[in-house]
């Protein structure tokens, strides 16, 4: 089959992969000028995501405080927002908590094993390391991971729960003041570089063929019938600076892999997401002192900041602002801005000391799509021919790898490997 895929970050390029994979001959349509450019650029490193990180559950929003979860308040912060939050709030519960979970966990088994196939057959550099430490604040906030914890044992996955002492003798740049509840160590949790690992994929897509690039193009509108489907691309100026007509690609089905362009075209088919645009921020800060470095990645559990060593620079990401969908395209208020990096820069001061040249680090931001149940929104949807693939959340890119496998064996009309009830979990028209 001839597939389109909308969408040229972690979500596209996993989606063209495993469709080309699958035998098909595959188009990528990406609105910058190459891959990689939009919220895959500025994503944190975590590979993929673990109870401690997930965006739901009990240490998430909890009680209301916003700022207590790496969230960002704006003024007039309500309505669709404010309904939002109160579907995650529900799943706060250990049980709630537990369910969602149990229905992520086949998704993230599969997207370990597609990076697992990825890197035994390429060899791909992308700056990928192991070892993550999740620090938590204060006691009650350690007494709201313990659901984290248990599921940690129920799926019997690596871990090791750590006293503060423990945390400051496994890495020294860590302070012991002031004080603070505990750590949970992942030796095997990986972190790597997103948008490289994104470009090296490409890479082997160039060499492999069957996969074409359409590079500078925004998708205006899908169009979808019985027997084949469409898209429409923006109009681009000829010679004479005046616009070309509308250029019309078609092929037997369309991927929409857009990130927080994805709600706008599906709506036209009167389909809501379950998701929710979060803005996210990072800083790209020089080393100030190498000594004050952590050896490893160091997540701040409770504010959902990342902080790990980049090649020769630390990445500090997280401070979400939730946003309204006519939103994403609007930049924040300055005052909100700068709430945002503050909340970066006093990550950096707590947690590594002395590492950070935050006077000199440069800014990014990107929108990302977090559902409000926990899961991205992957699947046909609405039509034969069209499929989503979107929503992953903040937390762990790794999961496009997953879902990606999913559309390739829903495009091809063949069994799935993932259980049912995850499936249903994950389809895109859900509520």
């Amino acid at each position: 089959m001839d597939v389109i895929v909308i969408g040229g970050g972690i979500a596209g390029i996993a989606t063209a992969y495993q469709l080309r994979a699958a035998g098909h001959r595959v188009c990528v349509i990406e609105r910058h000028a190459t891959v990689a450019q939009g919220a895959t650029y500025g994503h944190s490193g975590v590979v993929l995501p673990t109870p401690l990180d997930v965006w739901f559950g009990p240490t998430f929003l909890r009680h209301g405080r916003q700022s207590s979860g790496g969230v960002i308040s704006k003024a007039g912060w309500r309505g669709q927002a404010h309904a939002f939050t109160k579907r995650l709030g529900a799943l706060h519960g250990s049980e709630a908590f537990e369910a969602r979970y149990a229905l992520l966990r086949p998704l993230i088994d599969s997207a370990q094993a597609e990076l697992d196939d990825i890197d035994g057959r390429f060899q791909l550099e992308y700056e990928q390391r192991d070892g993550l430490l999740y620090l938590v604040r204060g006691n009650d906030e350690w007494s709201l991971t313990q659901p984290a914890l248990e599921l940690l044992r129920q799926f019997e996955t690596p871990h090791h729960a750590l006293s503060p002492a423990e945390c400051v003798a496994f890495d020294a740049a860590i302070p012991a003041d002031p004080p603070f509840a505990g750590g949970v160590r992942f030796e095997n949790g990986r972190v790597a570089n997103c948008p490289l690992f994104v470009k090296l994929l490409k890479q082997v897509l160039d060499t492999q063929g069957g996969v074409q690039f359409v590079t500078g193009r925004e998708v205006t509108a899908i169009r979808v019938e019985s027997q084949r489907a469409a898209v429409d691309l923006a109009p681009q100026p000829n010679e004479a600076g005046r616009s070309r007509d509308v250029d019309v690609m078609s092929a037997d089905a369309v991927v929409v892999a857009a990130g927080a362009q994805t709600p706008h075209l599906l709506a036209p088919f009167g389909l809501k997401l379950p998701a929710y645009p979060l803005r996210m921020h990072t800083l790209n800060s020089p080393v100030a002192h190498e000594e004050c470095v952590p050896h490893g990645t160091i997540v701040d559990a409770g504010k959902r900041i990342v902080i790990t060593r980049m090649n020769h620079r630390l990445r500090i990401s997280g401070a979400a602002v939730l946003l309204r969908e006519k939103e994403v395209d609007e930049a924040l208020p300055e005052s909100v801005t700068e709430d945002a990096l503050a909340l970066l820069g006093e990550a950096s001061r707590d947690w590594a000391p002395g590492a950070a040249r935050i006077s000199a680090a440069l800014a990014w931001e990107g929108v990302k799509l977090l559902s409000a149940d926990g899961l991205p929104a992957v699947g046909n949807v609405g039509h034969p021919r069209l499929f989503v693939n979107a929503g992953h959340g903040p937390a762990g890119w790794a999961l496009a790898l997953g879902s990606a496998k999913l559309i390739a064996q829903q495009v091809s009309n063949s069994a799935p490997d993932l259980p049912a009830e995850t499936i249903q979990a994950l389809w895109p028209g859900r509520d």
